[in-house]
């Protein structure tokens, strides 16, 4: 529980020291932050009654003399001009400020001269700067995420903003669990450098008598890797339980918007994902897709039982049973019609997009070698009227990330083919792709097919079958974390910044993905901590992708590096 242990504790020590009647104000980050890890329901029994966003109550001018206000902002300059305004004209009886990040002495004294009614009682600073969505995996969920793709000439401040955004971020999380790394990046990925060592700059030199914890256990390791170094694993198609909502629905702050589905009902719209509050999803999101409809069949049989014993009162005593047990009722009731409205919708995808198709081939690509048949494939479900733009746009890229060097000419004839298929293809972006995310940028042996070990290990697997035709491709990140577990990450891959190494095997490793996370990967990170290696590991990153997303960025860094090179 760790990530979600220390966002909550630190909301808490917020919450549960101010007695009385409170509202709290959030800007539009750390609405999630808190959200993630605090339902309302849990905000109401600590007396909030009133949740703002900082910017909203600028606008306001109504007098709330007897609420206090708890202020939980980032550190941003925007913020502190927000406080600013409302401090010169106070509104609520006490002002609590909580900061998720360091403050600069200068916005300190902003604050101080600002504050000339004396209605700030305290300002701290609380190191809960990141999205924790589960035990170990978090996001920042930064809006510009194509920056880490732009060339730094093209948008100095842009990629800086990014490369900030996750300093704070790798930052914060080390204060909240009391630790200073050693850090690693990776070497072929520039921005995974620069973030590296700006991180080590502010944790060894700017502020290392705040992350100097006096422990004498080994450190902890913080990995930066880049997103272009495993392309395929958000371009995959999902067949395990949480992945595949965000994959075919989208996740957002562990919530799923439901409103684009006809038949949800009004409390229904948006349905919270948690394993932290949901048992049946805790048990089921890494599940495969044809477990989970069995599992919710099982779980509707459970429901249909309590509700039969229900429609069964008859005296008194049973009356005030079924009043004392209608609230576990009514929840149940709701999880239950959650699920089984998202596992119909998922199918009703799966069956109009015909996925079970496309994503043996694309398994396939990612996993098996096979060029002609492959060729043949993709080619086959360029020309199938019933398959659809997004599902042929991957398709390609997955052949193109497999094959750019073996067989140019075919992947000439496919980029064609797709440009005449697809109205709606932005033409390069394959290319643009492959100029971001091809053989010779990547580090790792994506394909297993550059190390003999790899090569071994994957005829071994060619030779015993799969279990699971849709659920064979295993990410990148699954071989990085058997090499940090077996002591073999080599340093002229993944070099140290500085001279602090590694004396010993890490007990902790944070893993952070420049460009964003997938819930495959937070699936392989979960299975691996189950498996007691004695290492813990953390995913972190940028954002959490699924395939949309993850082309949105390619074409958002497409377009910006095109425009600024028509201005050159």
């Amino acid at each position: 529980m760790v990530l979600v242990t220390a966002a909550r504790d630190y909301v808490n020590r917020m919450l549960q020291d101010i007695s009385g009647m409170k509202v709290l104000i959030l800007d539009s980050q750390t609405v999630s932050i808190v959200s993630v890890v605090y339902s309302q329901s849990e905000l109401l029994q600590k007396e909030v009654f009133l949740v703002e966003l900082v910017d909203s109550i600028s606008m306001s001018n109504e007098s709330m003399s007897h609420l206090k206000a708890i202020y939980f902002l980032r550190p941003t300059s925007e913020n502190i001009q927000h406080l600013r305004r409302q401090l010169a004209n106070p509104r609520f009886g006490e002002y609590h400020l909580f900061f998720s990040n360091m403050l600069k002495d200068t916005q300190i004294h902003i604050l101080a001269d600002s504050d000339e009614q004396e209605v700030v009682n305290q300002v701290q600073e609380f190191y809960a700067d990141f999205v924790a969505v589960d035990s170990y995996h978090f996001t920042l969920n930064i809006p510009s995420n194509c920056s880490y793709m732009i060339p730094a000439v093209v948008d100095p401040s842009g990629l800086q903003r990014f490369c900030d955004r996750v300093v704070d971020g790798t930052a914060a999380l080390f204060l909240a669990l009391k630790r200073r790394p050693v850090i690693r990046y990776q070497r072929t990925s520039d921005v995974a450098k620069r973030i590296a060592q700006e991180t080590s700059k502010l944790m060894y030199q700017q502020e290392s008598g705040l992350f100097d914890f006096r422990r004498m256990e080994v450190s902890p390791l913080l990995l930066i890797v880049d997103r272009r170094d495993d392309p395929v694993t958000p371009l995959l198609n999902q067949w395990t339980y949480q992945a595949m909502v965000h994959e075919l629905i989208d996740i957002q702050d562990n919530k799923v918007d439901l409103r684009s589905i006809g038949k949800s009902s009004k409390d229904q719209q948006e349905v919270v994902l948690s394993s932290e509050q949901d048992n049946f999803f805790k048990a089921n999101m890494y599940e495969n897709f044809g477990d989970i409809g069995m599992n919710i069949k099982r779980m509707v049989d459970d429901f249909q039982q309590i509700a039969k014993s229900n429609q069964n009162i008859q005296t008194i005593e049973d009356m005030a049973k079924f009043v004392d047990n209608y609230p576990e009722y009514r929840k149940m009731h709701g999880n239950v019609s959650k699920h089984v409205t998202l596992v119909t919708e998922m199918s009703k995808i799966v069956e109009e997009r015909k996925l079970m198709l496309v994503s043996q081939t694309e398994q396939e690509l990612a996993c098996n070698g096979g060029q002609v048949a492959a060729f043949e494939a993709v080619t086959e479900f360029l020309n199938n009227e019933n398959i659809s733009d997004i599902d042929r746009l991957r398709l390609v890229m997955l052949y193109a990330l497999r094959y750019e060097k073996e067989s140019p000419v075919q992947l000439m004839q496919l980029f064609n083919k797709l440009a005449s298929r697809s109205a709606k293809y932005k033409p390069g972006l394959v290319q643009f792709l492959l100029k971001q995310a091809g053989v010779d940028k990547r580090t790792g042996d994506l394909f297993g097919n550059r190390d003999l070990l790899n090569i071994a290990r994957n005829m071994a697997r060619g030779l015993q079958g799969v279990e699971n035709v849709y659920t064979q491709h295993r990410p990148l990140l699954f071989q990085t974390m058997e090499s940090i577990t077996k002591g073999r990450l080599r340093d002229v891959d993944y070099p140290y910044v500085g001279d602090h190494f590694q004396q010993a095997r890490p007990q902790d490793v944070v893993i952070f993905v420049v460009g964003g996370t997938t819930y495959e990967e937070a699936r392989s990170v979960a299975l691996q901590n189950a498996s007691n290696s004695g290492i813990r590991f953390i995913l972190g990153g940028s954002v959490i992708l699924n395939s949309k997303r993850f082309i949105k960025d390619l074409e958002e860094a497409q377009r910006i590096t095109k425009s600024s090179a028509s201005v050159v």
